[in-house]
């Protein structure tokens, strides 16, 4: 009996040995990250940006393993793609383009045991987040390079789609370059795509014929407008990535996204088991979002004058959408010493004075 005892007992302590060491098993186990993309990843542009996000919390976060599905585009495809990254143990998924929400919120509902993160756009489900960068931020820095630069006053600038987002940072770099030049006028031509390099290059030399001498864009690549500016001997200024290789010689500056430590840290908040479905708003002061180098055209002096413009932001003395705020029409959007609210930044749709371009009514 005492030897069946100690069969018994040690049976006992084996098994919870087992058992502890399945535990240890599973939650070693490793995060498996799935980021859907709208482009390719190599686009020099917004994809570009987040890829190396990804890559990023690939190489500094322990116990992760990351995927990506590229030129997904914003319709039902979204979900197949979703779904099937579920099925092969996903259980963070990084929504990246704005057009994703509705068919992501559909999948999210589904799979409540996954947590979805959304780019821009909130939602209200329990399993998804959003997060976002104040890109104009470093565009009204931009603005001012631009204001100064300009022999014509007169500045292209190529978008996709007339969306608040966009919307916002059009409006911040024309207040940058009118602070230093109030003759300067923004002219912007839509592409209602997000990429479509035919009619990037389109718009970009009927920009060029109409007689601007500077160009900029918010596309997810801005190659076309880059490359057509730089062979055309037209100042550019970027987005969303750094291009001084890509229009060396005409090159200015820009803004560029910097996805580092969102994904290291939003992943790590899933892994401790501490993430909440909240809408990060970052900017410059989160380091979400930088001023680009200079190219060679730019003097010393208006670097260092654009360096203390952005870093006046980021730290919170200059507040760039600050009454007394007229739009283009006159209307009183902000009141002397009023700052823009989220509410107000969400919906815009409205020009500052100096934009020439066209808006869809509401």
């Amino acid at each position: 009996m005492r030897i069946q005892r100690l069969i018994i007992g040690l049976l006992i302590l084996l098994g919870s040995a087992s058992g502890i060491a399945a535990h240890c098993a599973s939650t070693d186990k490793p995060l498996k990250v799935g980021f859907v993309m709208v482009g390719p990843a190599t686009d020099y542009g917004y994809n570009h940006a987040h890829n190396l996000g990804r890559l990023y919390l690939q190489s500094h976060l322990p116990n992760i393993q990351t995927t990506v599905a590229e030129n997904i585009p914003e319709s039902a495809e979204v979900e197949r793609v979703m779904e099937k990254m579920i099925s092969q143990g996903n259980r963070l998924i990084f929504s990246t383009s704005y057009g994703y929400l509705e068919p992501a919120e559909r999948v999210a509902k589904r799979h409540p045991e996954v947590t979805f993160m959304q780019t821009w756009r909130p939602s209200k489900l329990k399993n998804m987040g959003c997060y976002a960068a104040y890109q104009y931020e470093p565009l009204y820095a931009v603005g001012v390079v631009a204001g100064k630069m300009t022999k014509k006053n007169s500045i292209g600038f190529v978008c996709a789609h007339p969306v608040p987002l966009l919307i916002q940072n059009i409006n911040a770099f024309t207040l940058g370059a009118r602070s230093v030049n109030p003759k300067v006028k923004v002219r912007v031509v839509w592409t209602n795509s997000w990429s479509d390099p035919a009619t990037e290059a389109e718009a970009t030399k009927g920009l060029i014929d109409s007689g601007v001498d500077m160009l900029g864009c918010v596309l997810d690549s801005p190659l076309t407008v880059a490359k057509t500016a730089e062979k055309n001997h037209i100042m550019f200024f970027g987005t969303q990535a750094d291009l001084h290789e890509i229009a060396p010689n005409y090159w200015l500056t820009g803004s560029r996204f910097n996805w580092d430590r969102t994904y290291f840290n939003i992943a790590k908040a899933v892994q401790d088991r501490t993430w909440k479905p909240t809408a990060q708003m970052l900017g410059m002061k989160e380091g979400a979002v930088e001023l680009c180098s200079f190219g060679k055209l730019v003097p010393t002096a208006l670097q260092k004058q654009a360096t203390a413009s952005a870093e006046q932001v980021k730290q919170g003395k200059k507040i760039i959408f600050l009454g007394p705020l007229k739009d283009r029409e006159g209307k009183h959007r902000l009141a002397a010493g009023q700052a823009a609210d989220p509410k107000l930044m969400s919906e815009m749709n409205w020009f500052v004075e100096g934009v020439d371009g066209t808006l869809p009514k509401r």
